[in-house]
């Protein structure tokens, strides 16, 4: 029962940031800035964001079920905040101050915290860590797109 509580309590909050990033996004994908970029040729087409992260934030929370159901510590509370901030941030530097180079750096660093997640993570998750593997394709796939941006305008 404590996981199921986690487990929501996760999608409530993985749900959350990402509307909050929405919200700072500015017009986002849709704005004549971004738009008029020189975008990548494997930018995949919008709908497939909404998809993605919808899919990487659920098995993101069923992970963080877990985890906080078996080691429930200040460090991964750190951790997981540290998460949402990059995560969240990313939509108002990119999207909103055009600051592609700082959003680029954001990206590396929440991809280098994920990786942490996956490697370092409790030994006491047993598979539950390949619950990850979405969320980190996903960031690799991110983190391509917007260096492409960085080196292309």
């Amino acid at each position: 029962m404590k996981q199921l509580r986690n487990t929501l309590l996760f999608l409530i909050l993985n749900f959350g940031g990402l509307a909050i990033g929405s919200w700072l996004m500015n017009g986002g994908p849709l704005s004549e800035w971004y738009t008029e970029l020189n975008q990548a040729p494997w930018t995949p087409p919008g709908f497939i964001f909404g998809i993605a992260w919808t899919l990487v934030m659920f098995f993101f929370a069923v992970y963080l079920g877990k985890l906080f159901t078996v080691e429930n510590t200040r460090k991964q509370t750190i951790a997981f905040f540290i998460q949402f901030i990059l995560n969240v941030s990313w939509n108002y530097v990119f999207f909103n101050q055009h600051r592609i180079l700082f959003a680029f750096i954001i990206l590396v660093l929440l991809t280098a915290l994920l990786f942490i997640y996956y490697f370092r993570g409790s030994k006491k998750l047993g598979n539950y860590k390949y619950l990850l593997i979405p969320y980190l394709i996903w960031l690799c796939i991110a983190t391509s797109l917007n260096l492409y941006i960085l080196v292309q305008n």
